[in-house]
């Protein structure tokens, strides 16, 4: 079997075998819906609630989208801007650790007062979640150049510019994508708790709310097939950058080449 076989067959057995196992434990056990639901009631659940589910799910898509590309962006300036210079970056990262270390569920009330479009202040609320690890790691990226190399293109008499675009941006993309592994999850994590903690209703809820209605109503089949929704969505985005990563670290990097290519 080849690798690329086994990393999908594994974790599908397990998948496969736990499932089972929970179905085989709801059944024997006969425990009511409202308590614990069964897969295959929960997949009813999925198919049955799909016209309702669907637009919340692409709601908190949208909204993790929006949020992701915000933290690319601002991150990726602001960790340019501390490698600039040491001063600037002592200077400006005790604030990216501030808002990393700061709840979100203790500044979304403020940001969703101050921000009167819902869908703005959600959006800030996930950016500031998924920020930090892109500032952290494309900052430790482009510092981490080679002592070796970096010599050798001053004695080449490299530019700047010339430094950054062919040493510093391919150094740091490995760490650049570890960040951006990070980011997509909690992208994802602030726009579901900032749906929480603004508990919007109408056309623009989330699965967050979808979750929360599920709760009062004791309907727990739905609660558990939003959730569902969730994982699923935070895994494609996982999976999605690391695509990315593979296409663009592939033919280079030690870290998406294969055993055999490393070795020969």
């Amino acid at each position: 079997m080849t690798d690329t076989a086994t990393r999908w067959a594994l974790p599908l057995a397990l998948a496969a075998a736990l499932l089972g196992l929970w179905q085989a434990a709801v059944v024997i056990g006969n425990v009511p819906a409202y308590l614990v639901p069964s897969p295959l009631d929960v997949a009813r659940t999925l198919v049955a609630d799909w016209a309702l589910l669907a637009p919340a799910w692409w709601n908190t898509v949208r909204i993790t989208l929006l949020a992701f590309a915000v933290a690319v962006l601002l991150g990726v300036a602001v960790a340019f801007l501390m490698v600039q210079s040491r001063w600037i970056e002592t200077a400006l990262f005790p604030y990216a650790v501030l808002l990393q270390v700061t709840p979100i569920v203790a500044i979304a009330p403020l940001i969703i007062i101050w921000v009167q479009d819902t869908t703005l202040s959600l959006v800030i609320c996930a950016s500031i979640v998924a920020l930090f690890p892109v500032v952290a790691n494309t900052s430790i990226g482009l510092r981490s150049v080679s002592p070796a190399l970096a010599a050798y293109f001053r004695l080449q008499g490299a530019s700047r510019w010339q430094t950054l675009v062919r040493l510093r941006l391919p150094s740091a993309l490995p760490y650049f994508f570890t960040g951006l592994r990070v980011a997509a999850g909690l992208a994802l994590i602030g726009a579901v708790v900032a749906e929480f903690v603004a508990g919007t209703g109408g056309s623009q809820t989330g699965l967050a709310y979808q979750i929360l209605q599920a709760g009062y109503q004791l309907n727990i089949p739905r609660m558990f097939a939003a959730l569902v929704l969730v994982s699923v969505t935070g895994v494609g985005g996982f999976a999605l950058v690391a695509l990315a990563a593979r296409a663009c670290l592939a033919g280079w990097h030690d870290s998406e080449l294969s055993g055999d290519a490393r070795s020969g």
